[in-house]
């Protein structure tokens, strides 16, 4: 038995002596935890797949962009703390993701994903502000094989497809003003030093291009959302199709593996008392982690799509940023396998952002 068999057996039978059905399971039978979730606002019509999110902390604005495919499709959105639609900048057919807002600066930074590059824009933008291309990720590559060992001392081996294709997913500014990015389909973590001091086009060093940041799993993206340590001596990583969040030393540059088992690990966030949130997106829930990197945690659930179009709870959540005690979560509602009448995320028409309260 290999080790992607090894784990389908084990955590099924978990699953089944313990009842813990996925949230989705849990709608259908009538017992959802969508209780804590909150509309905070439903994006306009024909905008759809929310997937990056950031905050201007100073005065509550939320930018929201999003992950569509098509001539028009893209949208940058700016909301004020009450979820009055403030400006709209399209983007057409460049798919979004990441966003990390600068204080120091006042802009919103931006994954464009279609491009492969890293953009800026003024956090007071309009429909026709100026968009800035901060830098374009290099092409490296896939990185070296891994091997992954089985519970009878076999091992995988897994070689990754030599991939040119630059995926800027994740960001995440330190105190400093550096900004971290990662490469979903390279396997790389990047480093732009102090971005805003940047006259032209800025320099992007590769941190890290370890085979822990590829994937062969699903959803096929490898090293996503990320979330800098409290001394900021470690960079967190969220590896979507291997379930994975990852920890990388950035003195050392030893990458390993933070905790696993959280079904389709996206967005990274850390509230204000320092606790690491994962968006689990496809059980549809965010959990909280320890320090050891145990699920200590567990909030939203997908309750059903209502008559209006729009989840009940959360639906395949992506990322989340925190304002205060609140905490808001994009619902990307991406349905991803090409089988038709299978997921959810198809009856979804109106697509939402989410507010929950975070505990103390």
């Amino acid at each position: 038995m290999n080790r992607f068999a090894a784990r389908v057996v084990f955590w099924t039978a978990i699953a089944i002596t313990s009842l813990g059905l996925n949230s989705r399971a849990l709608a259908e039978n009538g017992n959802d935890r969508t209780e804590a979730v909150h509309d905070f606002v439903t994006l306009p019509d024909g905008v759809r797949f929310p997937e990056g999110i950031a905050a201007n902390p100073s005065n509550g604005d939320i930018y929201v962009g999003t992950f569509d495919f098509g001539p028009n499709a893209n949208k940058l959105l700016r909301y004020d703390r009450q979820g009055h639609l403030l400006a709209v900048r399209d983007f057409g057919g460049q798919p979004l993701l990441g966003l990390a807002f600068d204080a120091a600066t006042g802009k919103v930074y931006i994954c464009n994903f279609g491009a492969g590059k890293i953009q800026r824009i003024a956090a007071a933008f309009n429909s026709t502000t100026p968009v800035e291309d901060v830098a374009s990720l290099p092409h490296i590559g896939a990185p070296a094989p891994r091997s992954e060992a089985n519970p009878d001392g076999s091992a995988d081996s897994i070689v990754f497809g030599s991939n040119s294709v630059a995926a800027p997913n994740g960001m995440v500014f330190d105190h400093s003003g550096n900004l971290y990015v990662s490469d979903s389909f390279q396997g790389a973590i990047y480093k732009i030093a102090n971005p805003a001091a940047c006259t032209a086009v800025c320099a992007v060093t590769t941190v890290s291009h370890d085979p822990l940041l590829a994937t062969a799993g699903f959803p096929p993206f490898g090293a996503n959302g990320l979330a800098l340590s409290g001394d900021e001596s470690a960079l967190f990583i969220a590896n979507t199709g291997d379930d994975r969040v990852l920890k990388l030393t950035l003195a050392s540059g030893a990458v390993s593996v933070f905790t696993e088992s959280i079904n389709g690990a996206d967005g990274l966030a850390v509230d204000g008392r320092g606790r690491l949130w994962v968006a689990a997106n496809q059980n549809d829930e965010l959990v909280q982690l320890n320090a050891n990197g145990r699920v200590v945690q567990r909030v939203g659930g997908f309750g059903g799509v209502r008559k209006d179009g729009t989840p009940e709870g959360l639906l395949f959540p992506a990322s989340m940023v925190f304002v205060g005690e609140n905490m808001f979560v994009t619902n990307a509602a991406l349905a991803l396998t090409p089988a038709v009448g299978d997921e959810p995320e198809e009856d979804v028409t109106r697509y939402t952002i989410s507010r929950i309260k975070v505990q103390r």
